[in-house]
């Protein structure tokens, strides 16, 4: 199945740099890029306030139009990519999570506000980065142009988890398509011994078996919260990467895990990794 690479945008300058990096991915992977603008108002759902006036809104042309020229300035950049666009009567959110069932990858902007009742109310970016059934790419415009964060590291937290391991495994396949180095970083607690440390090596042993030219860094630290470990590290980096460990769900925004928080407040893109399909 050629699952493509699906970007939401809206027209405003996060969901443009996400495009941009969807884009990019799209090429990286050999897909098709699907460029969908989920037009309803996320609480409205469309419903008309007369409620005899029953149905949903159409497409607007601006929406379109925004659509199409979007795809042919990305079209124009990178010359062969395939790119579709289409408008989906529905929420933002819950548009792009619906997509991210036939999708290879789900790219989607962040304005990047964070702080507590960022975390306490969610977000698209957010929502779907909990919610989705495939990798979900979060970005937002950052200090660091596109084209030079391809040259710096790709970050992975290990913690021997299901969720941790396969994040190991899309980040290095990633950090190969840049041709970047690979950055495992494992948070450990004071009282921690060899056990826990030898996550890593592990780690680094089955990358490197998978990838005999991937520059490998280990990086242990110290640290109670491992969403502040990476959270610091995304500052070096040109993408982090972290497990997720499942569907979310009301309980899952309002108190917060490592990838959300992470979401939140990373200072570099950050590949969400969910199991196609899960």
């Amino acid at each position: 199945m050629d699952r493509p690479v699906v970007a939401g945008v809206d027209g405003s300058p996060p969901s443009l740099v996400a495009a941009e990096h969807a884009a990019r991915a799209a090429v990286r992977r050999g897909r098709p890029l699907h460029l969908v603008h989920g037009y309803l108002h996320a609480l409205g759902y469309g419903v008309p306030v007369d409620p005899y006036e029953l149905g949903v809104p159409a497409p607007s042309a601006d929406g379109r139009a925004m659509l199409e020229r979007t795809a042919a300035e990305l079209a124009a950049r990178w010359p062969g990519l395939s790119v579709q666009v289409r408008q989906v009567a529905g929420g933002p959110a819950a548009t792009l999570v619906e997509e991210s069932g036939r999708a290879e990858l789900v790219v989607v902007g962040s304005r990047g506000l964070g702080g507590f009742a960022g975390l306490l109310l969610g977000s698209v970016s957010t929502q779907v980065a909990g919610h989705a059934r495939c990798p979900v790419l979060v970005v937002r415009p950052a200090e660091r142009p596109v084209q030079g964060a391809a040259e710096a590291p790709v970050v992975v937290g290990v913690d021997g988890s299901e969720p941790a391991r396969l994040a190991v495994t899309l980040a290095a396949e990633e950090a190969a398509r840049r041709g970047a180095g690979l950055v495992l970083v494992h948070a450990e607690a004071a009282e921690q011994g060899a056990g826990e440390t030898d996550l890593l090596g592990a780690a680094a042993a089955e990358v490197r078996g998978r990838h005999p030219g991937l520059a490998v860094e280990q990086r242990p630290v110290r640290a109670s919260a491992p969403q502040q470990v990476l959270v610091e590290a995304s500052g070096r980096a040109g993408l982090l990467v972290v497990g997720s460990r499942g569907r979310g769900g009301f309980a899952g925004l309002l108190l917060g895990s490592v990838s959300q928080a992470v979401v939140q407040h990373a200072h570099c893109p950050v590949l969400v990794v969910h199991q196609h399909g899960s």
